[in-house]
């Protein structure tokens, strides 16, 4: 449902369904049931400018009955944030598309604590495209190749090749050369396939039986002394064996990456979620989850040319 409030500061107008019955005459008693706690005077004073609208932009008041209307649209009151210490890069833009380089810790949409520390809202902001939408995501933790329409008029286009899973993704990671004690040895290439689902307890997703939903194609590209300069040996004894590896999935379930590797025994370096769940602490921005999204390949249904883009950044435990 289009919303009738523009994008402001990079941010969309949030969106209420107003119940269809209830103890509540009017739209601002359900909203001060919800909110009330919080902010009631500017709850009202938001109704008395008017900046509280239903569909068509029709503005409500404080009399305004709960059943004239079944969503209400308003602009939250967004808490400062803190600048993240990390950069988008711009590598391609034109009437359609626009492709970037996402650093790792910036989350591509906002949600939670992170609205103008978000991809999303700084490439509005920056470029002053209002319409920017992504055509897929990457997690906060993930860096690489993000692709966003620019254009509501082809943007249906694109969103056809991702749901038809006509675009090819290419990720590298850094993890152990050999599987973690208890888990089998691992010829490769390999394929994951299995059944994944998102927790109900946490934002982890979890494996569960049934028939498979979540394929990713793992093979070797590259094994390397880690540790000190030069893979010397470090003062505990030998240095530690690591591999970089590439990942081409064939679905998009969230942490599907994450969650394969350490189902291999192979969890990826840095990742605080599998295959433990550490403590949550503070980012720490020197630690970055080895995970890249390198490249991603289509063909792009204006030009009908085939088009890959390619990322230029670097996983810091790789080897050069």
């Amino acid at each position: 449902m289009q919303s009738p409030l523009p994008v402001r500061d990079g941010v969309n107008a949030t969106r209420l369904r107003l119940p269809d019955e209830g103890p509540w005459d009017t739209a601002m008693d359900y909203m001060m049931h919800r909110w009330g706690h919080i902010d009631p005077q500017g709850i009202e004073d938001r109704f008395d400018a008017g900046e509280i609208v239903g569909e068509g932009g029709i503005p409500l008041d404080r009399r305004t009955r709960l059943e004239d209307h079944t969503f209400i649209w308003y602009y939250r009151t967004l808490p400062p944030e803190t600048r993240l210490p990390v950069e988008l890069s711009i590598l391609h833009q034109d009437d359609h598309i626009l492709v970037v380089d996402k650093p790792h810790f910036l989350p591509t949409t906002p949600g939670g604590t992170y609205i103008q520390e978000s991809a999303l809202v700084r490439l509005r902001n920056q470029l002053n495209l209002p319409d920017l939408i992504p055509m897929h995501r990457l997690d906060r933790m993930t860096a690489g190749i993000l692709l966003l329409s620019t254009n509501p008029e082809t943007r249906g286009r694109y969103q056809v090749l991702f749901e038809k899973r006509q675009v090819q993704k290419e990720y590298e990671c850094v993890s152990a050369a050999e599987p973690a004690a208890g888990h089998p040895a691992v010829e490769f290439p390999v394929v994951v396939r299995n059944r994944m689902t998102k927790s109900r307890s946490y934002l982890l997703a979890e494996v569960i039986d049934g028939e498979p939903n979540a394929e990713t194609r793992i093979d070797v590209m590259k094994t390397y002394d880690a540790g000190s300069p030069a893979g010397a040996p470090t003062p505990a004894g030998a240095p530690e064996r690591r591999a970089l590896y590439r990942l081409e999935p064939h679905s998009g379930k969230t942490h599907q990456l994450r969650v394969h590797m350490a189902s291999l025994g192979l969890g990826i370096v840095n990742d605080a979620f599998y295959p433990e769940l550490l403590d949550k602490a503070p980012d720490d921005y020197t630690r970055p989850l080895q995970l890249l999204a390198r490249g991603i390949r289509f063909v792009d249904p204006i030009t009908q040319q085939p088009v890959e883009y390619r990322s230029r950044l670097q996983l810091s435990e790789a080897p050069a």
